[in-house]
């Protein structure tokens, strides 16, 4: 074998794993949504947020575009409140 047309990867000795090299989001996002759906996932985070007596986050969000046109820092504003309530929820809070 020629230097050009070596294999390195057969030369490094890296862990061997069955996670997906590629993510195929457009194909597992939908399956991975269901299962959440079909378990009633988010229901059942509140339950128990509610029989533990977890504290309470409340998020004030004013109208989404009052003062003028949509624009890209309105979609920002959207995206980090969405992490900030995601967040607060997964700290258990209710």
């Amino acid at each position: 074998m020629s230097e050009d047309n070596k294999n390195y990867k057969d030369t490094l000795s890296l862990p061997e794993t069955t996670f997906p090299m590629r993510g195929d989001l457009v194909k597992n996002e939908p399956l991975r949504l269901d299962g959440w759906e079909k378990e009633n996932l988010y229901q059942q985070i509140q339950a128990r947020r509610k029989a533990t007596n977890a504290p309470r986050f409340t998020l004030h969000d004013g109208p989404p575009f009052a003062n003028g046109d949509v624009h890209m820092g309105t979609a920002l504003n959207k995206v980090l409140k969405d992490l900030v309530v995601k967040s607060k929820t997964m700290a258990g809070f209710e």
